[in-house]
């Protein structure tokens, strides 16, 4: 299991940018696609971007796409969604996962049910 806690949320106004960050602890980290979610009031929990282990493939969100950018620095651990041009209906609660099991192709997990570990989420809001 890993451990996975998340910085960087705020208050921001539309247009303005974000980093967050995901730390992770526990099993090897580097070894598994991570990815972000998101979750409004009164909405479900929606997918937002993910990349491999590597770093080298990610996948978003078409409501993000163009905006947002998942990365990731296995040396230390961590991953970053950075975001730009935010709108107010990026408001939510953004979550970090990590995959529960290692693709040794290309594909980068995007549905919930391929995340085994979760932080506990850091609210970004975005005033009009």
């Amino acid at each position: 299991q890993v451990q996975l806690v998340e910085s960087g949320g705020g208050l921001v106004q539309a247009g303005g940018s974000l980093r967050l960050s995901c730390a992770a602890s526990g099993r090897t980290f580097s070894s598994y696609a991570v990815g972000w979610f998101r979750q409004a009031p009164g909405k479900e929990r929606e997918f937002v971007a993910a990349t491999t282990w590597t770093g080298g493939n990610t996948y978003y969100a078409d409501s993000v796409k163009g905006r947002f950018t998942c990365s990731r620095d296995n040396a230390k651990n961590t991953v970053y969604l950075q975001m730009n041009s935010l709108k107010p209906e990026d408001t939510a609660v953004y979550y970090c996962a990590a995959a529960n099991k290692r693709w040794l192709n290309d594909y980068v997990p995007h549905n919930a049910p391929e995340f085994g570990s979760w932080g506990q989420g850091t609210q970004v809001t975005v005033s009009s």
